[in-house]
């Protein structure tokens, strides 16, 4: 693990308080290294492009062009070569957490966060799996469930992603909608975490899927998490 290169972050926050403290916390990091700021979305995208992070730690509100639009021009679908984007917010702007996700975001991180939590969720988009805090899962759930109702996709689209997966497999992307860890499902399941990683792996392959938080919006999107069904 020793020779492994440094995980490379690019710090984009518009408060230069706010940059100043990510810097000094990942700098601390044996396994990681800030190779940029950016504060605004112009600015992040630019510098993205130019020195290609491994990880861009993201404001959602800044000047010029915002952290939802930056995330998309970054990792969205027509992305090449994307970074992983973790989005920063705060609870009063959770309506934009679901539109950073659907944008491309690995994951997303509350402010308040402390460093610990912050520095493993860098550790933790960087080894590609996604960060959605069961917690704020489920608020985002509880909150927003009239908003994620399927408006935008047809009864197809469902039945499409019913046809594609196994009944295990629904309970488990079920499940991962409702913000369960993978050792919460494992518990419900009455199966090992590992054989959940297998499902979950499975899951994506079968929907064409990145990531666990595009998972999470696709089963929102076609009203099969319960929070929206």
């Amino acid at each position: 693990m020793n020779d492994a290169p440094p995980i490379r972050v690019l710090v984009c926050d518009d408060q230069a308080l706010v940059r100043t403290g990510y810097v000094t916390i990942f700098s601390l990091q044996p396994d990681m290294e800030v190779v940029g700021e950016a504060e605004n979305g112009h600015e992040a995208v630019d510098a993205a492009r130019r020195l290609r992070p491994d990880v861009v730690v993201m404001d959602i509100r800044m000047p010029l062009l915002d952290g939802i639009e930056a995330t998309r021009q970054l990792a969205g679908p027509d992305a090449e070569s994307a970074p992983k984007v973790l989005v920063v917010t705060t609870f009063n702007v959770d309506a934009y957490v679901y539109d950073a996700l659907r944008a491309g975001a690995s994951g997303f991180l509350l402010k308040d966060a402390p460093p610990a939590s912050l520095v493993s969720a860098i550790r933790t988009v960087a080894a590609g799996e996604a960060l959605l805090a069961p917690a704020v899962t489920r608020h985002l759930i509880g909150h927003f469930a009239e908003h994620l109702r399927p408006a935008d996709t047809t009864r197809s689209a469902r039945e499409d992603v019913v046809r594609a997966l196994t009944p295990r497999e629904l309970e488990v992307l079920e499940a991962i909608a409702e913000g369960l860890s993978n050792g919460e499902i494992a518990a419900q399941l009455f199966i090992t975490p590992e054989t959940v990683k297998t499902y979950v792996s499975r899951i994506l392959t079968k929907l064409g899927l990145r990531d666990r938080v595009q998972a999470v919006v696709l089963a929102y999107r076609v009203g099969l998490a319960s929070g929206a069904g």
